[in-house]
């Protein structure tokens, strides 16, 4: 994580103070449970949450207390009983390190979910505003790069949203497989904790209970989280490069806003470039790598080993607070997205009518032509027109065989841009319903 491309909320749930006060309540809750159930005093309990809830945890004190201990949670432990005092033995009674290191990483996903949640909501938002902005504006559509059949910016925004909605309902569903609670003990049999003090700590953390959590949390569930945010990433990267391709200056249909001041470049002064969705391109790639890691870290040794967990440390924060980031940007740049309908058009017409020539093929085929013979007549009258020589409507107009088929009128008809977006209605209401 680095500030530049970090937001404070979401650096916030994976700073250390955060980490601790976590490891510090499942520790707590489980007390709670463990009074309840009589294996430890009530009064213990009871003083494990005045003293180490009031407790201000020093970060650099456990960390000295590692270099020595080299373990993290010992660490913890030992600093937490500076606090609690007599009652600190009855801390962590039948549990191991992963019950509290699992639990935790389950509990800052489930809050970095909720926060990118949001992101996508905001953009959403966004998309939708201006996708209805533009729903009949007229562009080109383009495959391979290629100018093919008119369409609407309003129909790009609007696959977009489409997209975007799939990614929110993919980490819903990822937040819910990776909020599980295991407070099951060493290899996870529960042989010296009750599985109803996890039960009590996962209702009260908002978590599930793992069903079957050997010494960890199954790896299958991050990996799955993992790759939700890698596809969602791909999508943020496909948007970010339709918008760089029309920002191109031969192109040129729309261009992220350039503030009053701003400057692209420090030799060129004309330059408007396209850098913040080139960035976002960029970030993308830092969130997809986490995904494969997360693959390996599924085959953990027997029980448990600890490869996964040094992964694990640097990407879960690296990807969530760089996708937090990245959804955000994408977020400002479609909200504040210069659009030019007069470029679009200029576009529209810049192949004189080719982008007509399916109409015409069918048309053909309409009037008895074979859809070979349909083909060929009307490749004939647009190669000439690809290579700037003539109208494709004249073209065809003068040629016998098209106009011994189809009528002038009928030709012209043919040319009517309004057709292709007839549907533009039934499609708007399939995504924004």
């Amino acid at each position: 994580m680095i500030p530049r491309y970090s937001r404070p909320e979401m650096v916030a749930i994976w700073s250390p103070e955060t980490k601790f006060r976590i490891w510090f309540e499942i520790e707590a809750h489980a007390c709670d449970a463990m009074a309840e159930l009589g294996v430890i005093p009530k009064s213990a309990a009871k003083t494990i949450w005045e003293k180490g809830g009031a407790a201000k945890f020093d970060v650099e004190k456990i960390e000295a207390i590692e270099r020595e201990v080299k373990h993290d949670v010992i660490a913890f432990l030992t600093h937490l009983a500076e606090f609690i005092g007599d009652d600190a033995r009855f801390v962590h009674q039948g549990m191991t390190s992963s019950d509290v290191l699992d639990t935790t990483l389950a509990v800052q996903l489930a809050r970095a979910s909720d926060i990118l949640l949001k992101d996508i909501d905001d953009l959403l938002a966004a998309i939708k505003r201006r996708a209805l902005e533009h729903k009949t504006t007229p562009t080109i559509g383009r495959s391979h790069g290629i100018h093919a059949e008119p369409v609407t910016f309003g129909l790009k925004l609007a696959s977009a949203y489409a997209e975007f909605t799939r990614c929110r309902e993919r980490l819903v569903a990822a937040r819910k497989d990776i909020a599980t609670c295991a407070i099951s003990g060493a290899v996870g049999t529960f042989a010296n904790i009750d599985p109803r003090v996890e039960e009590h700590v996962a209702k009260k953390l908002g978590l599930s209970v793992e069903p079957v959590s050997t010494q960890v949390i199954p790896r299958d569930r991050h990996a799955m989280f993992f790759a939700t945010l890698g596809v969602i990433a791909s999508s943020i990267e496909r948007l970010a490069t339709e918008i760089r391709h029309l920002q191109r200056s031969e192109v040129y249909e729309a261009e992220e806003y350039f503030s009053p001041g701003q400057k692209g470049s420090s030799a060129m002064p004309h330059k408007r470039n396209p850098v913040l969705t080139e960035n976002l391109t960029g970030l993308t790639r830092i969130v997809r790598a986490a995904v494969t890691p997360a693959y390996e870290n599924v085959a953990l040794w027997h029980e448990r080993d600890i490869s996964h967990s040094s992964v694990e440390r640097m990407f879960a924060p690296d990807a969530t607070v760089t996708l937090d980031f990245a959804l955000a940007r994408l977020t400002n740049v479609i909200d504040k997205l210069v659009v030019y309908p007069e470029n679009m058009q200029k576009n529209l017409d810049r192949l004189g009518g080719l982008i007509h020539s399916q109409r015409v093929l069918l048309a053909l085929t309409q009037k008895g032509v074979s859809r070979e013979d349909a083909y060929r007549l009307v490749q004939r009258n647009a190669m000439p027109v690809w290579r700037g020589e003539g109208d494709f409507k004249t073209l065809l107009k003068a040629d016998s065989d098209v106009s011994s088929k189809l009528s002038s009128a009928e030709i012209d008809e043919l040319f009517d841009l309004a057709y292709h977006f007839k549907n533009v209605d039934t499609i708007f209401k399939r995504v924004f319903g």
